[in-house]
This record gives structure tokens, C-alpha cells and sequence, in this order.
């Protein structure tokens, strides 16, 4: 268990040391393992993504999309997503004062941006946040397949399998139509990719477009959440930024430390080594705990509390190193919109119920947030 800010740094920094890809890149049960690996033929991954492959596959693929998600390129979207939020806003303002912040808003306003970068359909998009739900918060019994909890024996791996047929059905009309005509969305630039001279297999761009899909919107929509979780908690915040909108910026970057959406990663030593005075073999399984690396101590001065005025805020949610989180400036600049346009209209803020997480070992956030709310 790796906890410590600094431990997850070096974990991160070194991959030749620590790799990605060679054991699953999610913690799994032993029994959980053995089920993957007889569906595979002998891989612990279902999916073959940037997050389970290392050097030399790993920049290659990376370089698919990583000008694509560049500052100056996503600034072009900036006044497609500002309409979204526009919209978004509008509906929370229709709603007589009180909603559930995460079903109203932050769970489709992300969606809605992501699919239409993906070139998914407005009608398609319950199915995409259904999908996106059971894969990722596939033990909180009210949002995986199976509708119960997952008893780590590995049963539910066919359920996660299953999932992942319908992303790959879905996403394959898609690929099949930009191969046809191309275009200059991101769907276009992943059907079309080449690696080593030579076009990416169906695979490989299916688990392109389901890591795209599923991260590139739900870390978003728990994040956004959690800004105004921590608001509604933290009323000192919303004052602060109420009064300044400078800060909000600082709003996003504490929201996201706050919450953490991507609890962890595995990584295995390629090595002997040693980590903060313990000794790693190789073939090591190390879990890097991003949650507690957002909390720790040494770094961060009163932890557990939400303070959009934090900095410098150098929290770990987007990882580090080769690994860093592609879309991070998307993600960021969407909240950024999303609050630009919210808090001008937002006289005042509090719980109106229980807030209540997801159960997510892996990727999650809040699963209901009732709010009670005035509005210009």
C-alpha cells in the first residue's frame, strides 16, 4: 500500500521500475485474476488501454490523441461547452430550488460534452452513462449489472466482460463510420490511428474509446459534484467564491483533490528495490492510494477541509509522470465553464438530505447530493 505523497510520486515517475501493464492495473481478487486470465488466454486485462500498457507501446499510443487534447486545441470547444453549461444551468434554475445536483447536473452536463466529441447521438447517451456506471462502479450494488454487491469471488467479471461487448457493439458502427469519412472529432483521429506504420486493431480502438468514453466523463461528473459538495459543507467557501470569481479555478483544482475520483492504480516492480525504508521484490504488486496521497499531512495544510483559496494544491488526482491524466485540461476547463456560469446565478447553497458516494473501490464519487438552493 502505497499512502504517502511523496511515495506515489516516485512510484510514478520511475515506469521502467514499476510497470502497468504486466499484472492487472486494478486491484482484483486472486480468484478475480484467474477468471480474467482463462477469458484472455493468459492476460490479466479485458481492456487494452494507456493505462494497462508501458514503454515502448505506451508513448506510441499515447501520441494517438495527445495533441488532440492539448490546451490550444480543446480552446476551440470553448464556447460549445459553455452553451451545454448554459443549458445545465438553466434547467437547475427551472427546478423550484431543490434537485439532486449529481442526477441533474453533473452526471449529463461532462456526458454530453464528451459524446459530442465522440460523435455519440443525444438519444444515445443514457445508454453511454448506464455503461460507463456498470464498469466502473461495478461493486455499489444500485449501479453495477447485477443489481447486488460483488462478492470479490470473481463472478463478477462476466458481468464486466459483458459490458464491455456492449461498448465494443456500440463503438464499432462508430469506427466503421470515420474510417468511411473522416472527420476532425476524436472519434476520427482514434479510427484512423496508426502505430509503427500500421493502423490500430479493432482492440485496441475499442478500448480507446471506452477509456475516453467512461474516464473522460464520470472523473468529471465527480469531480463538478464534489465542488459543490464541499460548498454546501464548507459554506465559507461558497461565500469566498461567491464574492470572488477569480477563485474559481482554485474551486476546481480543490474539488477534485477533495474528491479524488480515481481512488487507485497497481503497479509492479520490474526489480528489487526499496520504497521509504521497505523492501519491494519484483513482481510486487504496489497500490497507489491517490485519496490518501490528497490528504497527506506533510503536504497539505488541514487536509479534510474544502478550501478553494489552496496553493499551491499539488494533489495527485491526475497522476504523474508518463501516466498523466490526457484529458486533464478538458476536465478542468469544463468545471471552470460550468462554475463561470453557476455562481453569478447562485444566491445561496445547503443540503437538502444525505450526500451519499458511490461504492468504488476504483473510480467513484457521489452518488446522490440533494441541494436546496436560490437562484437569480
Amino acid at each position: 500500500m502505497v499512502t504517502k505523497h511523496a511515495d506515489i510520486l516516485e512510484v510514478s515517475r520511475q515506469n521502467d521500475l514499476f510497470h502497468s501493464g504486466d499484472q492487472s492495473a486494478t486491484m482484483v481478487s486472486i480468484e478475480g485474476d484467474q477468471t480474467v486470465r482463462k477469458l484472455t488466454g493468459g492476460s490479466p486485462h479485458l481492456l487494452r488501454t494507456l493505462v494497462q500498457m508501458d514503454a515502448p507501446d505506451h508513448p506510441k499510443y499515447r501520441r494517438l490523441t495527445q495533441a488532440w487534447f492539448l490546451p490550444q486545441n480543446i480552446r476551440g470547444l470553448e464556447e460549445r461547452i459553455r452553451q451545454i453549461a448554459r443549458a445545465h444551468v438553466d434547467q437547475m434554475a427551472s427546478l423550484g430550488g431543490q434537485c439532486d445536483f449529481v442526477r441533474d447536473v453533473a452526471l449529463t452536463f461532462p456526458l454530453r460534452v464528451i459524446m459530442e466529441i465522440l460523435g455519440v447521438p443525444p438519444g444515445d447517451e443514457p445508454r453511454m452513462l448506464k455503461l460507463t456506471q456498470e464498469l466502473l462502479q461495478s461493486t455499489d450494488p444500485d449501479l453495477n449489472r447485477s443489481s447486488g454487491p460483488d462478492d470479490a469471488s470473481g463472478s463478477g467479471i462476466g458481468d464486466l466482460q459483458a459490458v464491455i461487448a456492449d461498448f465494443f457493439m456500440y463503438f464499432k458502427q462508430i469506427t466503421d463510420a470515420r474510417k468511411a469519412n473522416p472527420g476532425a472529432d476524436l472519434a476520427s483521429v482514434i479510427a484512423n490511428g496508426e502505430v509503427n506504420d500500421a493502423p490500430i486493431n479493432d482492440f485496441e480502438a475499442m478500448s480507446y474509446y471506452v477509456i475516453v468514453a467512461t474516464a473522460g466523463h464520470d472523473t468529471t461528473s465527480s469531480s463538478t459534484a464534489g465542488a459543490v459538495w464541499g460548498m454546501c459543507q464548507f459554506p465559507e467557501a461558497f461565500e469566498a467564491v461567491k464574492a470572488d470569481p477569480s477563485l474559481i479555478p482554485g474551486l476546481v483544482d480543490e474539488a477534485i483533490r477533495w474528491i479524488t475520483p480515481v481512488k487507485h492504480f497497481m503497479r509492479s516492480a520490474t526489480a528489487d528495490t526499496e520504497l521509504r525504508g521497505r523492501t519491494i521484490s519484483q513482481g510486487d504488486w504496489l497500490m497507489l492510494c491517490y485519496p490518501s496521497g490528497n490528504r497527506d499531512e506533510e503536504v497539505f495544510d488541514e487536509p479534510d477541509v474544502f478550501n478553494p483559496r489552496r496553493s499551491p494544491n499539488r494533489h495527485l488526482a491526475f497522476g504523474y509522470g508518463a501516466h498523466l491524466c490526457l484529458g486533464q485540461h478538458l476536465a478542468k476547463m469544463e468545471m471552470r465553464i460550468l462554475f463561470e456560469e453557476l455562481m453569478p446565478r447562485l444566491k445561496s447553497l445547503e443540503f437538502a438530505g444525505q450526500a451519499i458516494r458511490a461504492e468504488a473501490a476504483f473510480v467513484g464519487g457521489p452518488k446522490r447530493l440533494p441541494i436546496r438552493y436560490q437562484m437569480a
